[in-house]
């Protein structure tokens, strides 16, 4: 099976201001062979950015990148408009609190509350209770949650435990989300919840976002669903109809093979593309 390098690109929805986040020319290998190797792609603002393959192909090692919690060999990453290449970590911290992370699993501590676990960065921050009780209850109300408050995550499913953990990432407000397989590990009717939360967050915040994810449902749900604020729930988008702020790139031994929107992909002649979606 061949891979090669390609451009792709659909209808490029009416954006402005600074990309959120940056890549060019990024290789990272651990001293030995190459995770990734020259990736270059951007995250507009309002974008969403589906990055999908392969299990083991980097998709994780590239959403640390971003953060700044791994180094690239060699290129550059950009991180709201801010080189964090050779950045030093104590200048990073600033960065990394505008950015939110929801981790594969969940990532929640078993021994805080829910309350303590949403609003753990604002406690670091010192903010007045009064404003984080305000503030988490926002957070909870967003992903459904409210009544957990004062619940230990002992007691929660794993799709409440999901979406605690989304609840945390849009407590500061983050100008960038980045979500590592938000769905992994959970069955179908579950991962459909997750994803609605997504799109809500996507459709009614418009935060620039990189989602990792080796689910194709989820991803060809994402780009033909909007969420309606009347309705209060994700509902189809018109036959035909795609986001446009919602676009695709696939990773294939490590290198970006295909970067572009929902119809340059389903009409993509690649043959790793092809036999990846089939």
């Amino acid at each position: 099976m061949t891979t090669q390098t390609i451009a792709q690109h659909g209808e490029p929805a009416p954006q402005s201001g600074q990309p959120a986040l940056v890549f060019r020319n990024v290789s990272i290998g651990f001293r030995g062979p190459m995770v990734l190797e020259n990736v270059s792609f951007s995250v507009a603002p309002g974008e969403t950015r589906i990055l999908l393959g392969p299990a083991g192909v980097g998709k994780s090692v590239l959403l640390k990148l971003a953060n700044g919690l791994l180094r690239p060999d060699e290129g550059s990453i950009e991180l709201f408009g801010e080189d964090i290449t050779h950045m030093r970590e104590e200048d990073l911290f600033p960065l990394r609190s505008r950015t939110g992370i929801v981790f594969q699993e969940g990532a929640l501590f078993d021994s805080l509350t829910v309350r303590d676990n949403v609003a753990y960065q604002l406690i670091q921050e010192r903010v007045p209770d009064e404003e984080i009780d305000t503030r988490v209850m926002e957070a909870l109300r967003f992903v459904g949650l409210e009544e957990t408050f004062s619940m230990l995550p002992s007691s929660l499913s794993g799709g409440m435990r999901r979406r605690v953990a989304i609840a945390r990432a849009l407590i500061h407000r983050p100008e960038l989300l980045l979500y590592d397989s938000p769905t992994g590990g959970l069955d179908p009717v579950t991962s459909t919840t997750i994803i609605e939360l997504i799109v809500k967050q996507r459709d009614v915040y418009r935060t620039p976002s990189l989602m990792v994810t080796h689910r194709l449902q989820d991803a060809f749900v994402m780009t033909s669903h909007h969420f309606s604020q009347a309705e209060g729930r994700m509902i189809p988008l018109r036959k035909g109809e795609t986001d446009p702020n919602t676009t695709f790139l696939i990773l294939a031994e490590g290198r970006v093979i295909f970067d572009g929107s929902l119809h340059a992909l389903v009409t993509c002649k690649d043959q790793f593309v092809r036999e990846f979606l089939e």
